[in-house]
Formats: structure tokens, C-alpha cells, sequence
């Protein structure tokens, strides 16, 4: 495991955990926006962070890694999904972008793709 993939990890995974556990008031308002449910809310934010610590399990134990990234990678292209359709400007869609560009490499490297 390259020190690349592990920094990334960690990235994803302190992003996800900062943005749901410390600005929650964010992610209810854009759910809202989004017109998704409460239990929808609670659902996503239950799997990012399963899956956020999961990644970060996986620099000690490197074959938790590959999924958790392809599942994270999936919730972004839905984030992504959801800021186009309320026509978001691309400044709000820039964070899961690049969580999904990261979470992509993670992937393609726990994979030895790459």
C-alpha cells in the first residue's frame, strides 16, 4: 500500500467525519434542498460513516479497502447527482467531486490497478 493511497484514506475519511459530525446543520439544509427525507438523511449518514471507518481500518488491514472506496465513490456520484439536479453552482459540487476523484484512486490502488 503506497503512502499516496494511505493519505488519501485518510482524507476521505476525515472529510466525511468533519462534514457530518461537525457541520450536520449543512447536510440537513442540503437535504432539504435535495428533497430527501429525514430517514434518507440518517441512512446516508450512517454508511459514510461506517464506510469512513472502514477506510481508515484498512491502512492496518488493506483488504477492507477496496470496497468501502467503491461504495463511498457511489454515494459521491450520487452527491454529485443531486447538486446537478437543483442546479447547484459548481462551487457546492467541488467537495464530492474530489472525494469521488479520490475515492476512485483509492479503489483502482487497493485493486493494484494502478
Amino acid at each position: 500500500m503506497s503512502n499516496l493511497q494511505l493519505i488519501a484514506q485518510i482524507i476521505v475519511a476525515a472529510s466525511v467525519a468533519y462534514v457530518w459530525i461537525f457541520r450536520y446543520d449543512v447536510i440537513i439544509k442540503e437535504f432539504r434542498q435535495f428533497g430527501l427525507s429525514d430517514l434518507t438523511r440518517t441512512f446516508v449518514g450512517v454508511t459514510k460513516i461506517a464506510l469512513a471507518t472502514l477506510l481508515v481500518a484498512g491502512i492496518w488491514f488493506s483488504p477492507l479497502v477496496a470496497v468501502p472506496a467503491i461504495l463511498m465513490g457511489l454515494l459521491m456520484v450520487a452527491a454529485q447527482y443531486f447538486h446537478f439536479k437543483i442546479k447547484n453552482p459548481f462551487f457546492k459540487h467541488l467537495p464530492s467531486l474530489v472525494l469521488l476523484i479520490l475515492c476512485a484512486f483509492i479503489a483502482l490502488a487497493s485493486l493494484e490497478i494502478i
